[in-house]
């Protein structure tokens, strides 16, 4: 019987195993690097065991780390989540060789599967149609051009030991192959540990549906019905629900997944994808040997715990379920938020989370391992919540998640929620007509909203009068000349426009205020202050009651300090920097050439020399962060004149990359 557990993994991941353990009686332990000393994880679990330095190949990928705290904690069990070692069959038979249960499928289960190309040699052997490709020995360039050929183009290179969409680039013809070639390699490599590539047929206008199975020790296997995952960016899942097929459809691809599971004696959670034809034809494309990110839809409409099963089937239990007992209740969808900017071609970012509030309601579910004041690492993936609605119906489940969307507050970061409500709101999402291109289609020249920035302000200039310190906790509001208004002046960030906001106190009523604002068409406002939290202003505008969430943080810039305003608007975050009333001072401009870091992270390679002339566009260098890749390029013609950084360093945001001189 397993009566300890330590996970193997972070973040959200880690706290949904913690919650099903703590149901089942099991003691949970962490592991935790050393940025991730105060996680949610760490401290929701029983106990937690440091092991090692931020980056994950030095402490959450280290195997040998992970089993030492498994044994120092005394446990007898590992989960390893998704992600890091979940798949790695190494990692599974050293945890049966230190005697301990690995919770998953066996290791070599694992090694059969892990890499694309077998798991596709499977699938043929119980007939399951494949996209037509190559993944055969001879990885060089010249083989994948001959047989790039043969398949036609589009076609999409992969990695074959792994996911996520790292290492994954379409192809549109024979001058491109070389090197999307390079760059899969190189993220192979990094993300995967093995450089080997495989060639497919770029399928368009399909439709990504994976089918969840669940197997015993014994022989015994189901599948819990389908997830639509088509919604995606970098081929990334943000958006999947169920259910979304026929049941006839649903029964043939159901029995398809089985059959590819049984062939291998498959044991514990396990997800078949696929990808389906308009004609409703469907093709083997992966076999996930792990939980999937996107499980807790099949848990709402099952009613299953997958990874209570997870651990049952683990202790030997067997299925009590026979397909026909396998039924689908109502409809559930999940919505990724990520720590990235939709605007600037989903570039992560970091930052401090400076206000989390979950969003509530009937058939709300929020799997999280943020908090406030946590920071956003650039060593991890920038999920940070998945957001699951549940309903009747689609239509039910889709407006339940709308409004949670709309209601979650995240402030400190720019994050994806407002990208995610537009995809919810879009004509074709509504009436299902999903595939692969809905972004390229529907969302490609995506800009987010600018929130109220009338509520905002006032939000903001009202926290800001009422914490005065000649204000705090004076009930009259005692100023020196009690006709004279309080001035505060903001720069809002997305557009730097400058606005004076005017707070004028009613002589004769408490919380009373005139407040105008000095940008076209200039306006007094009445406005009525009803109560202020840390994180929350009640009051009426002009007769309109607004509760706003509004959080700020301060920096530090030239030997002085800026307070930054962070305010959730039914419109949208709206972010304003409090600046002097005095003028600005003047700056020097900036170098003009020089480039510099969009993000902080590590240079993968350096593409350029110096002294080398380079033509506007030319990629320059390659950063890394948050298991994203990201291009420097040049933004005009011109020689470089200094280069900072060579592959291997860690890069600050802001950071200057390469200096380039100009040339007419």
């Amino acid at each position: 019987m397993i009566t300890s557990i330590l996970i193997a993994n972070r973040g959200e991941i880690a706290c949904r195993i913690i919650r099903s353990c703590r149901r089942l009686g099991i003691r949970a332990v962490a592991v935790y690097s050393e940025v991730d000393a105060n996680a949610l994880h760490v401290q929701l679990a029983d106990e937690a065991v440091f092991i090692g330095s931020a980056p994950a190949v030095e402490s959450y990928l280290v195997s040998d780390n992970v089993i030492k705290a498994a044994q120092l904690a005394n446990v007898n069990a590992i989960h390893p989540g998704f992600g890091f070692l979940a798949e790695d069959a190494a990692f599974a038979h050293a945890c049966h060789a230190a005697g301990l249960v690995f919770i998953g499928p066996t290791a070599d289960v694992l090694a059969a599967l892990g890499n694309k190309n077998a798991a596709k040699a499977l699938a043929k052997t119980v007939d399951v149609p494949t996209i037509p490709g190559y993944g055969g020995a001879d990885q060089s360039d010249s083989r994948f051009l001959q047989e790039a050929v043969q398949i036609g183009y589009p076609v999409m290179v992969k990695a074959a030991a792994g996911g996520g969409g790292k290492g994954m680039h379409v192809v549109a013809n024979s001058a491109e192959l070389h090197a999307a070639l390079r760059a899969a390699r190189r993220a192979a490599l990094q993300a995967f540990g093995s450089d080997e590539l495989l060639l497919e047929k770029a399928l368009l206008t399909t439709r990504h549906v994976e089918i969840q199975i669940l197997g015993d020790t014994q022989g015994n296997i189901v599948h819990l019905g389908e997830r639509e995952c088509s919604i995606q960016r970098r081929y990334q899942k943000i958006i999947e629900e169920t259910p979304v097929l026929s049941p006839e459809l649903r029964a043939k691809m159901g029995t398809t997944a089985v059959s590819i599971a049984k062939a291998i004696s498959y044991s514990n959670v396990g997800t078949i994808e696929f990808l389906l034809e308009p004609d409703n034809s469907f093709y083997f494309l992966e076999m996930n040997t792990r939980l999937q990110v996107e499980h807790p839809v099949t848990e709402m409409v099952t009613g299953i715990d997958l990874v209570e099963w997870q651990i049952r089937i683990a202790e030997g239990e067997t299925l009590p379920w026979q397909q026909k007992d396998i039924q689908l209740q109502g409809h559930a969808i999940e919505a990724r938020i990520y720590a990235e900017n939709p605007a600037k071609d989903f570039l992560p970012v970091t930052g401090d989370i400076i206000c989390w509030q979950p969003p509530e309601g009937a058939g709300i579910r929020v799997e999280s391992g943020i908090k406030s004041q946590d920071s956003i690492s650039v060593h991890y993936d920038p999920m940070l919540v998945k957001v699951i609605a549940h309903g009747a119906n689609r239509r039910t489940a889709v407006r339940r998640l709308q409004r949670a969307l709309t209601t979650a507050v995240l402030l400190g970061s720019t994050t994806n929620l407002a990208f995610l409500q537009d995809i919810l709101r879009q004509p074709a999402f509504l009436s299902g007509e999903i595939n692969t291109d809905f972004i390229t289609d529907h969302m490609s020249n995506w800009q987010p909203g600018s929130g109220d920035v009338t509520q905002a302000l006032i939000a903001a200039s009202l926290a800001q009068f009422v914490d005065h310190p000649q204000i705090k906790g004076n009930a009259g509001y005692w100023r020196n000349n009690v006709n004279r208004p309080l001035l505060y002046r903001y720069a809002l960030v997305e557009n730097e426009e400058p606005i004076t906001v005017a707070v004028t106190p009613d002589k004769h009523i408490q919380d009373q205020f005139a407040i105008t604002l000095s940008r076209a068409p200039e306006k007094s406002h009445s406005v009525t202050l009803h109560s202020r939290t840390p994180s929350r202003i009640v009051f009426s505008l002009n007769g309109h009651r607004r509760c706003i969430t509004a959080a700020s943080t301060t920096r530090s810039i030239s030997f002085s300090d800026q307070k930054i305003w962070w305010i959730h608007t039914s419109a949208g975050i709206v972010v304003a920097t409090a600046v002097s009333l005095l003028p600005k001072p003047q700056t020097t401009a900036n170098v003009g050439g020089s480039l510099r870091a969009p993000m902080p992270g590590s240079v993968l390679a350096v593409l350029v020399d110096v002294g080398q002339a380079v033509t506007a566009g030319q990629p320059l260098m390659k950063l890394e962060a948050m298991k994203m890749e990201h291009t420097i390029c040049s933004v005009a013609a011109g020689v470089v004149v200094e280069i900072y950084f060579q592959a291997g360093d860690a890069v600050a945001a802001d950071a200057q990359l390469l200096k380039i001189k100009a040339v007419s």
